[in-house]
């Protein structure tokens, strides 16, 4: 992908997709297959057995085992070699953390780890910061955490940040005292990062160790779910931290904190779907196995849909995923590690697809939340009971649409963040929006001519749904103006809209490079995952559309716009029920996810 024409950040609504910029897991060099098999080795072979012992809370067993994921390399992908790391490709972390998603809450405190407590020093810290933390870090024999909420500022974490930092009288120490609270790795961290208030205005990041004076854990939270994993408030009373553990420069803690949140972003929906995927498993080889009326119930339609809408689900989420990193991997082509500006590099190249790492993040959360939920559907009155994994992975699951931002706070980041480049000339969507308004009432379904290969009527509606959006889009603005950020409701919808033409479209195109490589007929299953995708989501873009404009407009100017989301999204459904019998078989034949490498 070096040497192609990569597009920016949210230009996926504004031209057709590449399939020479599109990233998939069937793209994986050899060297990220065998860092996949590896973790995956590492997560069935030494954490599901001794899944009992950390879901009780056993601290040495967990961080023995983050300890030894250390010694395979695991924790230091995203760390320079001159600090202990191994210097990968986003690509690389991706897919340990795609495996690692079916490490239950282990992965919640390997995450925390490798992502938002140790990436801060990466980017953002200096030399001798870099030296003398990462390599600890890196190798397992020391553990970080994050520390950003408050009791009183939950998604306005910068603005209500209620801790304090001043100098101390002789110039060594900043003095801090404030309260984070849903800390992980809060109850046995040794480096936090912490944001503060210096002077109770310039908002800055802090390395905090435990060890300083005036530091200290609160009680492990009781939880819902990923009960493993050690939640609790970090405590500041006149916290001594020495002046060089500021971290990056004063005042521009938000840098940090919105940079690590968008990386937090991808990582938890590739995580997330790696979890839906050991669901689909789970389930499947449940449904194999229990016997009713005489066969197994996997033979039964009902079940078999269900095992069908649950892999086409991780397809679609995955192939979102992998897409996304394979683009911030494409930014960052020949960036060194080891350069004292590869913290601004990367930082920049991920920041410029904050849109799709949002995405990444709703979509993936919601995946697994759907995958779940059937799983213990699946399972009957076991799947409700604590003997079976089912109800685990249940409860542990809910917490990703809270995580990293909540689902409401990323469906309004989406588009916002689109408006917000469309103003300022970095995404031509205006001029896209007026001539639409010009052409649609023009436009006729009925004279479009598909060219007679596969998968040519979803590529047409993909382009259709984004028509769509930008057609919503532009009445929304010209209708309520700057009101329009207030108008939650209204953006919601555009940013499900927005979510499903991302998603559409990169298993559109992960489907078609696999018609280019093996054929139609052996990729059929690509096809057919697709197709169901498409024709299941086409009814809810037309809904929500319709949604939107009947909240903007009324009278005859509504009806002359319902005209026009009827043109562009006129579609005659797919045999649905055909679609799915086809992938439930690949799944059972498979035994889980049918495209699992």
């Amino acid at each position: 992908m070096a040497d192609v024409n990569i597009p920016k950040g949210g230009a996926f609504l504004l031209e057709p997709g590449k399939l020479e910029a599109c990233f998939t897991p069937e793209d994986m060099s050899d060297e990220h297959r065998m860092i996949l098999q590896t973790t995956k080795d590492f997560v069935v072979n030494e954490i599901h057995p001794l899944t009992d012992k950390i879901e009780d809370k056993d601290e040495a067993t967990a961080k023995s085992v983050l300890a030894q994921a250390g010694e395979l390399g695991l924790l230091g992908t995203d760390v320079p070699e001159e600090f202990g790391g191994m210097g990968l490709d986003k690509m690389t972390t991706c897919v340990i953390t795609d495996a690692m998603g079916m490490a239950g809450s282990f992965a919640v405190s390997f995450g925390a780890h490798t992502g938002i407590g140790t990436l801060p020093i990466v980017y953002f810290g200096s030399q001798a910061q870099k030296e003398k933390y990462l390599p600890d870090l890196a190798s397992g024999q020391k553990f970080a955490a994050y520390g950003l909420t408050e009791a009183g500022a939950g998604s306005d974490a910068v603005g209500g940040c209620r801790t304090k930092a001043v100098l101390s009288p002789d110039g060594k120490h900043w003095i801090i005292n404030g309260e984070k609270m849903f800390i992980t790795n809060g109850g046995w961290a040794d480096t936090i990062i912490v944001f503060a208030k210096i002077d109770g205005v310039d908002f800055s990041a802090f390395i905090v160790e435990r060890g300083f004076p005036g530091v200290s854990s609160g009680a492990e939270e009781k939880k819902m779910g990923i009960k493993g994993s050690s939640t609790t408030t970090i405590i500041l009373e006149d916290a001594q931290v020495p002046v060089e553990n500021l971290l990056y420069e004063r005042g521009k803690g938000h840098i940090i904190a919105l940079n690590v949140l968008n990386i937090g972003r991808y990582k938890l929906g590739a995580a997330a779907v790696g979890g839906a995927k050991g669901a689909v498993k789970m389930a499947t080889s449940f449904a194999k196995g229990r016997v009713q009326f005489g066969q197994s119930i996997a033979e039964f339609g009902a079940i078999q849909e269900k095992l069908a809408r649950m892999a086409t689900q991780c397809y679609i989420g995955e192939s979102a995923i992998y897409r996304t990193v394979g683009l911030i991997d494409a930014a960052l082509h020949g960036a060194d590690h080891s350069a004292p500006d590869y913290g601004d590099k990367a930082s920049a190249a991920i920041r410029q697809y904050a849109i799709e790492c949002a995405i990444d993040k709703v979509l993936g959360s919601e995946v697994l939340d759907f995958v779940v939920d059937e799983n213990v559907q699946v399972h009957g009155g076991y799947g409700y009971c604590a003997e079976y994994p089912a109800e685990r992975c249940y409860r542990d699951a809910r917490i990703n649409r809270i995580f990293e931002g909540t689902n409401e706070v990323n469906r309004l980041l989406i588009p916002g963040e689109i408006m917000k480049r469309a103003m300022s000339g970095k995404l031509p969507l205006m001029a896209a929006g007026q001539k639409l308004l010009g052409e649609i009432m023009d436009y006729s379904p009925l004279s479009v001519e598909l060219p007679d290969e596969p998968l040519a009527l979803q590529t047409h509606m993909v382009e259709m749904c984004k028509k769509a959006v930008i057609f919503v889009a532009g009445v929304a603005v010209q209708k309520l103006m700057q009101k329009l950020a207030k108008e939650q409701e209204v953006l919601m919808r555009l940013a499900d809209m927005i979510i499903q033409v991302f998603a559409m479209e990169s298993g559109l195109l992960r489907a078609k490079k696999a018609v280019a490589s093996l054929g139609a007929a052996k990729a059929q299953i690509y096809i057919d995952m697709v197709e169901a995708y498409v024709d299941e989501m086409i009814p809810m873009i037309d809904m929500w559309a319709k949604q939107a404009l009947a909240y903007v407009e009324d009278g005859d100017t509504l009806r002359t716009q319902l005209v026009g989301i009827r043109k562009l999204l006129k579609y005659t459904p797919l045999n649905q029920i055909a679609l799915n019998k086809r992938i439930a078989a690949k799944v059972i034949d498979k035994g889980g996810y049918p495209l699992d490498i």
